[in-house]
């Protein structure tokens, strides 16, 4: 990551509250070909996630702390805050001196811009205002949020336009949190109303319509430079299992997530 950072964009998107089975099933079926494509040997990486929702999960993540393989460690971190004794800082960490990684790579020279989704980003309110604060730019408006059919074609528009915006020579960190996923997301099979109500199948529907636009996205992020990404879940969501339903609980349909990292290589 030390040669990574300064030298590429760099793109994080979480797939809020994906479930690892649901994105498992998806990319072995063919069901999410443009995400399947970028995948290392086409399959997602079993992780476990740093929280069980997502305001824990992105502080963590923020820090330094993306989800953990699902595999005995220790696992060298890509990126860590300089912390004496860390168990999981090796000499491939990127390392930085800040208290969070935007402001770290802020400090490495990147334009640090968040396009939030769910309502920890909505900025309307003193708690959703938080990890947004953490860029030098952030945008958030009602069609980005779980409310909205279209969510991730919005959030899509949006980095298109900041990336035009953009000089050629200025790295970006692009940071992008898909709300799609989240409940409510009935909307996303034909037929459904919303008495049916949520699922594990409007959840993979969901995922299904998320891929059909992630294209977009990864074209215009590798537009100007090679483009390291990062795709995961922030955490899963429960639909009945066990009795369970929603997260913020410790399930393993909570706890285990779908991970994913690659270059987008630049394009012509």
């Amino acid at each position: 990551m030390n040669e990574v950072v300064g030298r590429d964009d760099l793109l994080l998107v979480t797939l809020d509250t994906l479930r690892y089975d649901v994105a498992v099933e998806l990319a072995a079926t063919g069901r999410i070909p443009h995400l399947a494509r970028h995948l290392p040997g086409g399959v997602w990486e079993k992780r476990h996630a740093p929280g069980s929702f997502t305001y824990a999960s992105h502080q963590a993540m923020f820090a330094g702390f993306l989800p953990t393989p699902a595999a005995p460690g220790p696992h060298p971190r890509l990126f860590a805050a300089r912390f004496a004794g860390s168990e999981t800082t090796a000499g491939r960490t990127f390392v930085f001196d800040t208290p969070d990684l935007v402001s770290g790579l802020a400090d490495a020279g990147y334009r640090t811009v968040c396009i939030g989704g769910v309502g920890f980003f909505n900025k309307r309110g003193a708690l959703g205002d938080v990890l947004p604060g953490l860029f030098q730019e952030s945008h958030w408006e009602p069609e980005f949020g779980v409310a909205s059919p279209t969510s991730f074609e919005a959030q899509v528009e949006r980095a298109e336009k900041v990336v035009a915006e953009l000089p050629h020579e200025q790295r970006l960190f692009l940071f992008l949190n898909a709300s799609a996923l989240h409940q409510p997301n009935w909307f996303h099979t034909p037929g459904a109303t919303r008495e049916t109500g949520d699922s594990r199948a409007t959840h993979a529907a969901a995922l299904e319509y998320i891929d059909r636009h992630i294209g977009r996205l990864f074209a215009v992020l590798s537009s100007r430079r090679r483009c390291f990404a990062i795709v995961c879940s922030d955490h899963g969501t429960a639909y009945g299992d066990d009795g369970y339903v929603g997260h913020r609980l410790g399930h393993e349909a909570v706890w285990t997530v779908p991970y994913a990292h690659f270059f987008l290589e630049p394009s012509a």
